[in-house]
């Protein structure tokens, strides 16, 4: 499991809540000032999960006020670069005479360099937030900088990509070891710095590592979104991608499976997920394969077999029924 610290507000006296969460954010953080009109009895979840240099800390809130003063900046600089993914509420940020609004499913940034101020919504806020070492970031420092405080959209393109990750790693954290948070990190660091590259209309300034692995991430991403389309294949992975099918493949050498191995253990996973869901106990076994790509039922039953040691039907009847 990867190392993670919770802070619940309920789990301290109301009259200390928001101080004890002051105290917790400037140990954990660059130092800076918290004000909140609900500091008297002050509603706060969250999470610090470390991933080696890198850290993650999902979190629910009441309206804040976050500053960065100068004072402050001269005082103590850790060099890091700060991501926000706002899923919930919406907020403002002052970076010197540049005044930025940010909204639900946006991204903010930035920089412990630099005196910032930053208001929350009205409403309780929900967010992910990153923060790293400046120079973990696989980009020049000038390129980096002139990112911080531009808009960024989780909606589409590298800002999903990154936004998928963040979500799907907060929420399954307790399936990963300690040992995978360095290379977590890494895949992140790599996503946000393409993320500041496609901001700035280029991608020039990543390393050929950087750009190879976020290619990877892409990819295995629309393979994800297309696994119901049964003409999902490597020629057409490769043509949607405007690759050459040998570059494909070289891509997947890291990920130790062919192409189409990949392609259909992800089948076989949500075809499971399914069988094991009581819900849905009363589809067919062939819907269930055809909605996941698996034109022909022998086909299916044979690759769910050699795959999980159980034909479809006694797995999903263990699954559904775990004491008989």
């Amino acid at each position: 499991m990867l190392v993670e610290t919770v802070f619940r507000s309920e789990d301290v006296p109301a009259a200390d809540r928001f101080e004890c969460y002051r105290d917790l954010m400037r140990r954990a953080y660059a130092p800076m000032e918290l004000r909140s009109d609900h500091a008297a009895d002050f509603r706060v979840h969250q999470r610090l999960i470390g991933l080696g240099a890198v850290s993650v800390w999902p979190g629910e809130f009441q309206p804040l006020v976050f500053r960065r003063t100068p004072k402050l900046v001269r005082q103590s600089d850790p060099e890091v670069y700060q991501l926000t993914l706002v899923l919930k509420g919406s907020g403002r940020q002052i970076l010197g005479r540049q005044e930025v609004t940010c909204d639900t499913y946006e991204f903010h940034s930035n920089c412990s360099s630099r005196p910032s101020e930053t208001w929350t919504g009205q409403e309780r806020t929900g967010i992910v937030g990153v923060e790293f070492p400046k120079e973990r970031l696989p980009l020049p420092r000038g390129r980096a900088d002139q990112a911080i405080g531009r808009r960024m959209s989780a909606k589409e393109g590298i800002g999903a990509l990154l936004a998928q990750f963040l979500t799907q790693l907060t929420s399954n954290a307790g399936q990963y070891s300690p040992a995978d948070g360095p290379r977590l990190g890494t895949v992140l660091t790599d996503l946000v710095a393409a993320l500041f590259a496609h901001t700035l209309d280029t991608d020039t300034s990543l390393t050929p590592e950087t750009r190879r692995r976020t290619l990877s991430l892409r990819i295995q991403a629309f393979i994800q979104q297309h696994l119901h389309d049964p003409g999902l294949t490597p020629a057409s992975i490769a043509a949607a991608h405007h690759i050459s099918l040998s570059y494909l493949h070289r891509l997947f050498q890291d990920e130790d499976a062919t192409v189409a191995s990949w392609i259909r253990l992800q089948r076989l996973e949500r075809a499971r997920h399914n069988l094991a869901d009581p819900a849905l106990r009363t589809a067919p076994i062939h819907s269930i394969a055809t909605r996941w790509g698996f034109t022909h039922p022998a086909d299916f039953s044979r690759a769910f077999r050699t795959a999980y040691g159980l034909p479809p039907s006694d797995y999903r009847h263990q699954a559904t029924n775990p004491t008989a």
